[in-house]
């Protein structure tokens, strides 16, 4: 049996790289937003100013993704901020992964800009791996006009890893057998899954690198990071078994959040985008046709700090109503009436076929009709637009009826890229 071949594609700078190839190649700009000081960032009077995508240019100024705009341009004054073009990227990103799928029919899409291939026994076809890993690449840059990183491995994790070793436009192995050269003097923090919490709780046990987390006492890890210490721990030594998928995995649980235009400071204004955050959300899970059993609600303050708790319904559901109610509950329980809010989620797991539906004693024929009325307005606005019904508490607010996750302006664009 051959041995695994994976590549991992990721795209430098995304959403900078698709709009800087977009205003050359399409506007005719003269200015490549990648040879200055540039961003992508969000919408400032919309509370949602934070850089998506920056240059490397901008890079040396210490400009990093997520941060606020107004913090990065204290460290660049004369830094370039484009608002995103997302009809741009979803276009790009999909032209990609047709060039991708004309090597392999197992391409696995992890994002939107970013692609496991399996490889696997095209030597015959290609020649090595590593020749036809930069034909992939020169073919992206020469066709679409951006660059990317390819890693290659025997393992998706190791496949990643060695495309984060150095960019941009370079193509890196990271076989087993480089693990402890490559992989192992890195950082901890550099390990895929080891956040900034994992990070310093790692650090607080002695372990600052790579290599001395593949080294550690498994069961010391347990002790401290319970089971995300074992898995961590494989990853560190390169052990990975998951597979290329070329169809997405079914969703875990399915949840929306928003950042609000003005400070919440009253229950009323809180309650109105749960109720907003739950109508999406509860479209969601009918559309996948499951309904969840646990839900929780997540608040970020005016201080940036965050906090969530969650519930263990009495019955699942996907009726908007019954996921409003107990995501008011929970908020109830979780805000101290007194701090202004600026984000609010409403997320649901522990999913299961609608088909499997266990009735409790407390059901009630009410339930069903609130059923039956969720989705008959579902078929409406599938057919007529998710404006076409909405619940009068919206009206002549300044909140969207259906708000978090997609955008408006990213749902008509995916629409638009797929007709």
């Amino acid at each position: 049996m051959a041995e695994k071949v994976i590549f991992h594609v990721d795209v430098n700078s995304a959403f900078l790289s698709w709009e800087a190839s977009y205003r050359k190649q399409i506007l005719g700009e003269e200015i490549d937003l990648r040879d200055i000081p540039s961003a992508i960032g969000g919408d400032i009077e919309k509370r949602k100013g934070v850089i998506l995508a920056k240059s490397t240019s901008a890079k040396k100024y210490g400009i990093v993704t997520g941060e606020p705009i107004v913090a990065a341009l204290r460290k660049c004054p004369g830094l370039t901020i484009v608002k995103p073009n997302f009809s741009v990227y979803v276009e790009y990103s999909n032209k990609l992964m047709t060039l991708l799928r004309e090597y392999s029919p197992v391409v696995q899409q992890y994002s939107i800009d970013e692609a496991y291939i399996d490889m696997t026994g095209t030597e015959g076809l290609y020649g090595k791996p590593l020749d036809i890993a930069y034909k992939i690449k020169d073919r992206i840059y020469e066709e679409l006009g951006f660059t990317v990183n390819i890693g290659i491995s025997c393992n998706k994790l190791l496949a990643k890893m060695a495309g984060e070793l150095e960019k941009p436009n370079l193509v890196h192995t990271l076989f087993p057998s480089e693990i402890e050269k490559k992989m192992w003097p890195l950082p901890v923090g550099e390990l895929f899954f080891v956040g900034k919490a994992t990070e310093k709780s790692l650090k607080l046990l002695g372990i600052r690198t790579i290599g001395e987390l593949a080294k550690a006492d498994v069961k010391l890890l347990k002790l401290h990071l319970k089971k995300q210490g074992e898995i961590i721990h494989q990853y560190a030594n390169g052990v990975d078994a998951s597979a290329v998928e070329e169809e997405q995995a079914p969703h875990k649980g399915y949840g929306n959040s928003m950042t609000i235009p003005y400070d919440v400071n009253s229950v009323e204004s809180a309650y109105l985008v749960l109720l907003s955050l739950c109508e999406t959300v509860g479209t969601r899970l009918r559309a996948a046709e499951v309904e969840a059993s646990c839900l929780a609600v997540s608040i970020v303050d005016t201080f940036f700090e965050r906090k969530s708790h969650q519930m263990v319904l009495p019955s699942s559901t996907a009726v908007t109503k019954e996921l409003y109610k107990y995501s008011c509950k929970v908020f109830e329980e979780l805000w101290d009436h007194k701090t202004p809010i600026r984000q609010l989620g409403v997320h649901t797991t522990k999913l299961e076929k609608e088909s499997h539906h266990q009735f409790n004693l407390f059901e009630t024929p009410k339930n069903k009709k609130n059923e039956k009325l969720d989705k008959a307005i579902d078929t409406i606005r599938n057919k007529y637009g998710e404006d076409a019904v909405m619940r009068a508490a919206f009206v002549g607010s300044k909140l969207d009826h259906m708000a978090g996750g997609i955008s408006k302006e990213k749902k008509s664009s995916i629409t638009t890229s797929k007709l």
